[in-house]
């Protein structure tokens, strides 16, 4: 009779096939240190597409505390080293500036900003003044030139700049004011052309002696040019004066970082801060017009208060300079300018 097989245990089979698996193992990883060595002997362009693959070692994990301890022990840093990723070390140069928060005062008169204004009346205003001013100043250099052929009024506006040039400092912007207030008389420019609002360049001014607001800071405008005072630190200022509820000119002048307010109605000057009644609304110099905005405000706004007004809104009292319509455009913008604070 054929005798039976001895079934095997459990336990003894499962012995078996872990020790099979070990061994198959410890054989592997022999395998793959062998090869790894054996690729490292042939060019990568040499080993069969199909056998590169098998020759790829074998992943490996690991830590990233694993690794910086790694460098450390390299670097010959302790085990205690710390690290702290956050800070540029100090021996590192970097181009990134630090956040700068926006000035809580402008750099233009009244202590606002300006950007500039839509096309509209004020700039063609101001493009025909330049004009007649850049002709005028052909009459004021062939004055210089030839003295006997020079009109009165010309002679007259040029011993007014020779005056102020011979000024310094703050006695230089006095000067201007005081004597331009003393040559021209106050006459509106319905009484005097038939228009409700002419402006005039300075010889021409001078010519009649005669002139409103606007007259007068564009004399002392260009007076204090002539005087060479730089014009980047001038402005005609276009303001509505909330203590007699109307528009006004005066002209500005930036004096040591201070910017002084040139007024017909005054014989001195005051600085911006003084001027508590006026709210500005258009500066105007060699740029063009330039339109006055307020700072956006930081802090939260109070119950019912609104969140953007133009700069020149004072109680519900804003309109147009001078009784021109502003464009559709102009007064669009002008509604969106943030509120003078």
């Amino acid at each position: 009779m054929t005798p039976r097989l001895k079934l095997r245990k459990p336990g003894s089979f499962g012995f078996m096939t872990g020790l099979f698996l070990s061994i198959s193992l410890c054989a592997t990883s022999g395998s793959f240190a062998a090869d790894d060595v054996a690729a490292a002997d042939v060019p990568g362009d040499s080993i069969p597409a199909s056998d590169r693959a098998s020759m790829r070692p074998a992943a490996t994990f690991f830590s990233i505390n694993a690794v910086l301890a790694k460098l450390d022990r390299q670097r010959g840093r302790g085990p205690g080293a710390v690290r702290l990723a956050a800070l540029t070390p100090s021996n590192i140069a970097t181009d990134a500036q630090p956040p700068k928060e926006a000035p809580a005062v402008g750099k233009e008169p009244f202590g606002l900003f300006t950007f500039r204004a839509p096309e509209g009346m004020l700039w063609r205003k101001w493009r025909s003044i330049e004009a007649d001013m850049a002709k005028e100043q052909g009459v004021l250099d062939q004055c210089r030139a030839d003295a006997e052929s020079c009109p009165s009024h010309a002679a007259q506006f040029l011993r007014l700049v020779d005056a102020v040039k011979s000024k310094s400092g703050r006695a230089k912007l006095d000067e201007a004011n005081r004597a331009v207030n003393a040559a021209i008389r106050y006459v509106s420019d319905q009484a005097q052309h038939g228009e409700a609002d002419r402006w005039s360049a300075p010889l021409a001014t001078f010519a009649t002696a005669k002139g409103d607001c606007e007259d007068y800071a564009i004399a002392k405008y260009v007076a204090l040019r002539e005087a060479g005072f730089p014009r980047e630190e001038l402005r005609l200022v276009l303001v509505r004066d909330r203590a007699v509820r109307q528009d006004h000119a005066v002209l500005a002048a930036r004096l040591n970082g201070r910017w002084l307010i040139f007024d017909n109605r005054r014989a001195a000057l005051i600085e911006d801060s003084d001027a508590s009644s006026f709210t500005p609304l258009f500066a105007i110099n060699h740029r063009g017009v330039q339109l006055f905005a307020a700072p956006y405000a930081k802090r939260a706004l109070l119950p019912g208060e609104v969140e953007a007004a133009p700069a020149a809104a004072s109680g519900g009292d804003l309109r147009e300079w001078g009784g021109l319509e502003l464009s559709n455009d102009s007064a669009s913008q002008l509604r969106t300018l943030p509120l003078l604070m």
